[in-house]
């Protein structure tokens, strides 16, 4: 009881500053594409991230806050508060033509920006949008006032794609091309972590000017660090060789010291197993090859970074800095298909060059699945956790969440421990702007922005029949047409010792509540699902 008084006492504090007349803060959501947990260097990773860093140092980190483990039923559970099944994401933007599969956002299922618009919120949005590319499923269509970007997938930075054409609101500004125009900049090249950013701030800056007495809300999705490997030359030399001569399974071993001494990770959970050969049997050339894969994804967070610096400031200048609610997150862990890249998967065929460093120069600005960080790396990138993109065990599912909001978050850079979920940003953005967040599944973190929560939670997920349920400390998982595993995650977050033989009666507990969960929100096995999708063809 006089725990539950304090978490009360906690979240009453909030109120003044979370929704009175006249001081809705303006809210500024920010989604990287495929990062891994530890990427960034406020969660351990070497790779330079000042503005996160500062951001975290000013706020807050959380250190057990959960996605999908892919990026349509991230977008779709994050813009909607409820479980991406729920809102008709159960996989990616293809209508399956069965409940909780239909390749978009259900039109009965209310998104984030249409209950903030309703709310007296200015909404703007740019980037990556892939939840639906019929004009009734485009971000404007779904409470959007303004938006830059796609309404597909990107999958390249410096070109736009077949089928991924470039939007200005509801109007197609660029078709598929090898040399799009950033028409707000026409002597910039067209690169898209800058030119959503550019479109950003010019939003920013007309809400500012012409609806000043209206709270903003923009969703900024980058496709960054999302494969291809499309870095800015001048951000790839500051990388280059950093990572010859110590490869990944030592930088595995110094990302893992540092999380622990954050005090993000316990010691006694372990460091994953190596996923990829060590470094040491690499000759020079290949670690060469290597390190220009990592040097280049490191220069697109590097990027990245630099961007939010941008929206940061304008925030500053524009005295709203302190006001503003800035969540930072992603939408899933880094894919792990091939040690090396997509090197040789896709060579074979003829589809894409090999990736080598002498012939970069074909390959390095080439779209679609042309190149990627690779396994190798990829397990640098989820450490300390196991598996990838795709997968409900930690490594798919754990990402980062930054949370920075001097007037509303007292506390500067310390963590939060409390087991969370995309499907808690919706709720939480709400309640900021005193709006209902009615018949959501998702809860407001607003009282674990003010003190840690220790009470107990069930959280879900599925995807391609990957599986997964936490009660509390014990989560229950499984890879599709595999058994279930059983973790201590108080004891066992790298998910190293199964305990399912040992706890058969809380593994059936769990595997229960699962199936529940399952059918209530209509997450179908997943030869259902290919089995739907085959008779549809």
């Amino acid at each position: 009881m006089k725990h539950l008084i304090t978490l009360l006492c906690s979240f009453l504090s909030w109120l003044p500053a979370a929704g009175s007349a006249g001081k809705k803060p303006d809210i500024v959501l920010i989604l990287a594409d495929d990062a891994g947990f530890s990427d960034f260097g406020c969660y351990g990773g070497e790779i330079e991230t000042p503005v996160l860093d500062s951001l975290a140092s000013g706020g807050l980190r959380f250190s057990q806050f959960y996605n999908t483990g892919r990026c349509c039923p991230s977008r779709a559970a994050m813009l909607t508060g409820v479980y991406q099944h729920q809102a008709g994401m159960g996989h990616m933007a293809r209508d399956r033509g069965i409940p909780g599969y239909r390749g978009t956002i259900l039109p009965d299922v209310p998104t984030l920006a249409e209950r903030l618009k309703k709310g007296g919120y200015r909404t703007m949005m740019t980037g990556k949008w892939h939840l639906g590319t019929e004009p009734a499923q485009s971000p404007v269509a779904r409470g959007f006032d303004r938006f830059y970007g796609t309404r597909n997938f990107i999958d390249s930075y410096f070109t736009v794609l077949k089928n991924c054409q470039v939007f200005l609101d509801d109007k197609e500004v660029l078709p598929a091309t090898e040399t799009p125009v950033n028409h707000l900049h026409p002597d910039r090249e067209w690169y898209t972590t800058d030119v959503f950013t550019d479109y950003a701030l010019h939003f920013m800056d007309e809400s500012l000017e012409k609806h000043a007495d209206k709270p903003l809300f923009l969703y900024l999705a980058y496709n960054a660090p999302h494969f291809p490997l499309h870095a800015r030359t001048e951000d790839t030399k500051k990388y280059r060789g950093r990572f010859r001569d110590v490869g990944w399974d030592k930088l595995r071993q110094e990302r893992f010291k540092r999380m622990v001494d954050m005090g993000l990770i316990r010691k006694e959970w372990g460091l994953s197993p190596l996923d990829a050969p060590k470094w040491e049997t690499y000759d020079e050339k290949m670690r060469d090859e290597l390190d220009l894969k990592m040097a280049l994804y490191s220069a697109i967070i590097d990027r990245m970074d630099q961007n939010i610096g941008r929206i940061v400031e304008k925030l500053k200048q524009a005295g709203r800095l302190d006001k503003t609610l800035i969540m930072f997150m992603v939408d899933n862990g880094v894919p792990g298909t091939g040690v090396h890249d997509w090197r040789g998967l896709f060579a074979k065929n003829g589809r894409h060059p090999e990736t080598r460093v002498d012939n970069y120069e074909e390959w390095g600005r080439r779209g679609g699945w042309s190149s990627s960080s690779g396994r190798g790396w990829a397990n640098l990138s989820n450490a300390p956790f196991r598996m990838y993109k795709r997968y409900t065990h930690e490594g798919g599912v754990a990402t980062p969440l930054i949370v920075h909001w001097p007037d509303g978050v007292k506390a500067r850079g310390k963590l939060r421990h409390a087991p969370s979920h995309i499907i808690d940003v919706a709720p939480t953005c709400l309640a900021a702007a005193g709006l209902s967040a009615k018949a959501m599944e998702g809860e407001s973190l607003l009282p674990v922005f003010a003190a840690d929560r220790q009470d107990e939670r069930t959280l879900f997920w599925e995807h391609e029949g990957n599986r997964a349920v936490r009660r509390g400390n014990y989560k229950l998982v499984a890879l599709h047409d595999s058994p279930w595993e059983l973790y201590d995650m108080g004891k066992d977050r790298s998910e190293l010792k199964d305990l399912s033989s040992i706890m058969p009666g809380k593994a059936e507990q769990l595997r229960k509540v699962y199936h529940a969960w399952a059918k209530r929100v209509n997450a179908r096995p997943w030869n259902e699902v290919n089995v739907k999708k085959k008779n549809k063809k």
